[in-house]
């Protein structure tokens, strides 16, 4: 794996302007993304995880620029992509792109599957003559587990778990760099789920692919990822090795979290204490003082309502933004 990191954010933020609440107001601003920092590098998966609200999905689109971040950068392969112009940001538009949640909203339903597919060939190698294009699309037809003979139906005659896979192909028929893939499995039957991951593997094998997997699903993440970042509120409150993320979490959102995962052990999982969470997530637009979290943590104390808590290391490839994290004792929230 190469040292040079294929994407490096730096402090990206992402804010949204909202109406006040009367006539005279002043408009609100909502930190979806609050200063979030991190490297991917080639061939790695980094898995990011938290409740609904914690600017996930808003990260992920923000990174491709498909949303404009109002601070940081985004670097890709040392070039800040927001200084780029738009031909130059058409050419690394080749080298990225995303799964959505949704396989079958995702999908023109207008168009035939051959035409979904080939779409990005046509639009960035319009020299391709139409027996090439129609060749490859095959191609990646059957690498993705759908029959070539389906070139000429629509989305709505494919199952769930086939209209992804048509989404999969039209995302590798470039063969990018990077795929961000938005909760690509959360829309589809638990058998399937373990089939789409179990390709995204094998592509990224293949193909040398680095990918941003968002998910609610921590068994799913930590089975196709090699880091995790863990977020709250739009800010980045973990992020470390899979394994160690899981095994020793030091934040205690992180503890909650993994805490929730299911064993499938029934002995073991009615013999465990579970860490049960109180209180509702915040609002984004009116966040606690200090460290987002506080309002819900079974360990806060007053000095945690303070300054915002920075992100430390707890050893080389291991992050955490908790004041707390060396008096509160590692443990695994698992057993």
């Amino acid at each position: 794996m190469s040292t040079a990191p294929l994407l490096a954010v730096r402090d990206l933020r992402v804010e949204f302007a909202l109406p006040g609440g009367g006539f005279f107001s002043e408009p609100r601003a909502l930190k979806a993304v609050d200063g979030i920092s991190f490297d991917l590098m080639p061939g790695e998966t980094l898995g990011v995880v938290g409740e609904s609200g914690c600017g996930k999905s808003t990260l992920g689109r923000a990174v491709l620029r498909l949303i404009e971040p109002s601070g940081g950068k985004a670097l890709w392969l040392g070039k800040d992509m927001q200084a780029l112009g738009s031909k130059a940001m058409r050419d690394v538009r080749k080298d990225m792109t995303i799964i959505f949640q949704d396989p079958l909203a995702a999908l023109d339903p207008r168009m035939t599957v051959e035409q979904i597919i080939a779409e990005p060939l046509v639009t960035f190698h319009k020299s391709l003559g139409k027996d090439e294009i129609r060749r490859r699309v095959r191609e990646i037809m059957a690498r993705v587990g759908l029959s070539p003979h389906h070139v000429n139906r629509y989305p709505h005659e494919f199952s769930g778990g086939q209209c992804q896979r048509i989404g999969i192909a039209r995302a590798m028929i470039l063969r990018p760099k990077l795929v961000v893939c938005d909760e690509p499995v959360s829309a589809l039957d638990v058998s399937i789920q373990s089939q789409i991951i179990n390709l995204l593997i094998d592509l990224q094998k293949e193909l040398g692919l680095s990918l941003i997997f968002i998910s609610h699903n921590l068994s799913v993440v930590k089975h196709i990822s090699h880091r995790i970042a863990v977020l709250y509120l739009g800010r980045l409150v973990e992020m470390g090795p899979a394994e160690e993320v899981f095994t020793a979490p030091r934040h205690p959102y992180t503890r909650a979290l993994i805490s929730a995962v299911p064993m499938p052990d029934p002995e073991k999982e009615r013999a465990r204490k579970r860490i049960v969470l109180t209180g509702d997530l915040p609002s984004p637009l009116n966040p606690p003082s200090g460290c987002t979290f506080r309002t819900r943590c079974p360990d806060a104390q007053d000095a945690c309502a303070g300054e915002r808590p920075a992100v430390e290391p707890v050893t080389a490839d291991h992050q955490v933004a908790c004041r707390r994290w060396r008096e509160l004792a590692a443990f695994n929230p698992l057993v």
